[in-house]
């Protein structure tokens, strides 16, 4: 899962890109956007670290338990699990003869649960760190799959190689995210699906966070302002956000498509990262926190259930 810091900015954005909603004009601009794309996630891999560090010894089995327990705890409680994290989304019962690929593969928190119920499991991502230490994480573990460094705009798959295709957070970070749509189609079976999740642009967490932050700064708000923000206190050279309309119009070509808003409960407190925020996110119930995020639209994760035409 990626994440949103509302209170503090990113830098090394990927030149030119500012709608949210943005696709490269050109071939050039592509390969450029790709490349701050990878570098940025290179140097800044996805450890839920930003405000504590990490205090275990990078690639150990301590190391990887405290990145599972920052990012599992946080999907805990807006998308509640029966017995395996995921599992209203992912059918973890369903895969035992089935061809699974993840997209961006992180530091294999969900990876290693895919892996232990497919037939076979196959992880991607464009960087080579997240690369290396999924497959240091699954050597710790002694779970079986493949994990390779590959660009998912340009799989080196042949046509109609998977069942189900999960991705959580990742494509819409991607230079051309209407480009890895096609490839997902190509390589998965008729009748294959694919549950993803991007970002969603909320009336909320998109909108009004932003207006408020230029409020504080005194400057009028307006659409390219507000995009400027929200790019700023996004992680990713790139972030597209999307309405729930936007995206089943992409992908309605492709796949027939279902989609839900979920959120974090930090989403829903337009305040700067403190200790009274920390005091408000303490009294709000988890079960109040979803149905704000879920019921009212108020989260920023959209995530889309796709099934291959």
């Amino acid at each position: 899962m990626t994440g949103t810091v509302p209170d503090g900015e990113f830098g090394d954005k990927a030149p030119g890109f500012a709608d949210p909603t943005q696709l490269p004009q050109s071939e050039a601009e592509r390969k450029a956007w790709q490349e701050a794309n990878r570098a940025w996630w290179e140097g800044k891999p996805m450890r839920y670290d930003w405000r504590d560090g990490l205090a275990s010894d990078k690639a150990t089995a301590d190391f990887f338990g405290e990145i599972e327990k920052r990012f599992l705890s946080s999907v805990e409680k807006f998308l509640p699990s029966r017995a395996t994290p995921f599992d209203t989304l992912i059918p973890f019962e369903s895969l035992g003869d089935k061809d699974v690929l993840e997209i961006g593969v992180g530091h294999g928190s969900v990876g290693q649960f895919l892996a232990l119920h497919a037939r076979f499991y196959t992880g991607i991502d464009l960087t080579q760190e997240a690369t290396d230490m999924t497959t240091r994480r699954f050597a710790l573990l002694g779970r079986s799959g493949k994990v390779i460094q590959m660009d998912a705009e340009s799989m080196a798959f042949p046509d109609a190689s998977f069942d189900f295709i999960w991705s959580w957070g990742v494509i819409h970070h991607s230079a051309d995210t209407t480009r890895i749509l096609r490839e997902m189609h190509r390589v998965l079976r008729p009748g294959g699906q694919a549950v993803i999740m991007v970002y969603y642009r909320s009336w909320w967490s998109y909108y009004l966070f932003a207006i408020l932050k230029l409020a504080l700064k005194g400057k009028w708000p307006n659409r390219l302002l507000i995009d400027q923000v929200r790019q700023q206190a996004t992680d990713g050279a790139i972030a597209r956000y999307y309405t729930r309309a936007e995206w089943e119009k992409l992908t309605s070509p492709l796949f027939a498509t279902t989609t839900a808003v979920h959120g974090m409960s930090i989403e829903l407190i337009p305040l700067p990262h403190s200790r009274l925020k920390d005091l408000l996110l303490a009294l709000l119930p988890d079960s109040i926190a979803r149905f704000m995020t879920h019921n009212l639209a108020m989260g920023s994760f959209l995530v889309a259930r796709m099934n291959r035409k």
